[in-house]
């Protein structure tokens, strides 16, 4: 299958400035050694407790935020080098769906502006032609073509997402980062704007990078789940490996933590001790072992690789000393 992402050990720190010279007296280690990559066509989700750096990593590998370290290929070109100017006429193969989809559209502007503004930037089509394409953009997904003179407070919360997701396929992207899409929406209309992505998805051959703490909503869209801890991916497989043979303990505890019917298989719930460790220092070893159940000496003093414990053709990739052991 044709790879059309691809990360390498990126890293993104933020400086802590003190004092009145502001000068760096820290780093906050958002993204810490990432490496992945995702074929054409399939859905990656990203999961992770708040603050474990799933949205630094989609804009930093939009180059929203610049890299640290590392590298980001699309299509097996290195763009998390290229200055904007540079990277501009790639822009429109890869596009990003924010969480809030009021605070993401400017309410100064029409939404009729807001989805030809893609075009305009990229200098495609005449005003008309332009027009043509912002209406079909609209019915695909599901918004009136009378819509194009309101401005974005005249809109449902669902409704402005379905916006944001019109101006995110405007230029028939590749790919789509989709940073919590749904979390900020009602229960009702969640299902609905899920759909959406999927049939679009189908329609125009769109790659995600689909980015929910909801487990539910992942495992319910993606292919492939990626599981994060403080900046750094601990496992990654495919959804069902990941639901029903999770390797990693964070894993574990958070499959655990899934609600379930009571006539379904009884699942022990494993409560997680103390408190995620500060990404301003992280902790020795792995960044986990503070808080798991099975650390060890060797878990204090060294970071574990992330390897391939799969005895099939199926990919399932685990940082741990003690992948799959059971206390």
């Amino acid at each position: 299958m044709e790879t059309i992402l691809k990360v390498e050990n990126l890293k993104k720190f933020f400086p802590i400035k003190k004092g009145i010279i502001r000068t760096t007296a820290g780093k906050v280690h958002a993204v810490d050694d990432v490496s992945f990559s995702a074929v054409k066509g399939e859905t990656l989700g990203i999961v992770g407790e708040t603050g474990c750096g799933k949205t630094t990593l989609g804009r930093t590998i939009l180059h929203l935020y610049k890299p640290s370290e590392g590298a980001v290929y699309f299509e097996d070109k290195l763009i998390s080098q290229m200055t904007q100017r540079e990277l501009l006429p790639y822009r429109r193969n890869f596009q990003m769906i924010f969480q809030d989809p009021y605070e993401s559209l400017n309410s100064r502007h029409t939404v009729g502006y807001i989805l030809e503004e893609p075009f305009i930037i990229h200098k495609l089509e005449n005003k008309q032609q332009r027009t043509e394409k912002v209406k079909k953009l609209l019915d695909k997904v599901g918004l009136q073509k009378n819509s194009l003179d309101k401005f974005p407070h005249e809109f449902s919360g669902g409704q402005r997402q379905r916006i944001g997701i019109a101006r995110a396929i405007a230029l028939n992207p590749k790919l789509i980062i989709c940073d919590e899409p749904v979390s900020a929406l009602d229960v009702s209309i969640q299902s609905q704007i899920l759909n959406l992505l999927m049939d679009l998805q189908s329609d125009l051959g769109l790659t995600y990078i689909f980015i929910s703490h909801d487990l539910t909503v992942v495992r319910h869209v993606s292919d492939r789940v990626a599981v994060m801890y403080l900046g750094r991916i601990v496992e990654i497989a495919g959804a069902d490996e990941i639901y029903e043979t999770p390797l990693h303990p964070y894993t574990k505890a958070l499959i655990s933590a899934i609600p379930r019917p009571s006539a379904g298989k009884e699942i022990k719930r494993i409560i997680l001790q103390g408190n995620v460790p500060s990404p301003v220092n992280p902790p020795t070893g792995c960044y986990f072992h503070p808080r798991c159940p099975i650390a060890q000496d060797i878990c204090r003093q060294k970071y574990p690789d992330l390897i391939n414990y799969s005895l099939n053709e199926s990919e399932q990739m685990a940082a741990c000393h003690f992948a799959g052991y059971e206390k």
